[in-house]
């Protein structure tokens, strides 16, 4: 393994242990899952802008929490990681072709948010909510948090420079 490759192991390591703190922070006000979530830790979906490497790191935050923090299941992992995995792996693919990052951020935040009717089904299948009111209140959730996240990580990246922290 490389240096390169190490350094990789280990952002994504930190990338996934701020995810898990910063979900069990707001699982503190009881936000974290269920119908309503409010995880400030999906804004870091948006690192997938900077380099697609991250997406290790943020799937394994959202695999590790959904498995050891409140709300846990086999259902919440499998749902919840799933809908991360597939939104971060459509907007590596798709956000590479837009021009300008506030479009991509853009792109971002609507697959996170269109894509949360995974986890709408599966509060429906677990808890037997209903699937279209739970899934407009979790896609508001996740809209709400990812709009607020993308100026801030954008700005975080002039100074932190996301893509070179992961690459070099």
């Amino acid at each position: 393994m490389t240096n390169r490759q190490t350094k990789s192991w280990i952002i994504n390591a930190m990338v996934a242990a701020l995810y898990i703190v910063l979900s069990l922070l707001v699982s503190i006000l009881n936000l974290a899952s269920g119908a309503i979530q409010f995880r400030i830790s999906e804004g870091l979906n948006h690192l997938v802008i900077f380099n697609k490497k991250y997406i290790w790191g943020i799937t394994a935050g959202v695999l590790l929490f959904n498995a050891f923090g409140p709300g846990n299941s086999i259902p919440n992992v499998i749902f919840g990681t799933g809908q991360t995995l597939l939104a971060l792996l459509v907007v590596a693919y798709l956000s590479p072709r837009l021009p300008k990052m506030w479009q991509k951020m853009a792109l971002n935040t609507l697959l996170f948010t269109v894509s949360m009717c995974l986890v709408a089904l599966e509060l429906k299948l677990t808890l037997n909510l209903p699937f279209w009111w739970t899934y407009f209140t979790t896609a508001v959730s996740e809209l709400i948090i990812m709009t607020i996240t993308a100026p801030i990580m954008y700005y975080l990246d002039k100074v932190v420079h996301f893509n070179q922290r992961i690459e070099k």
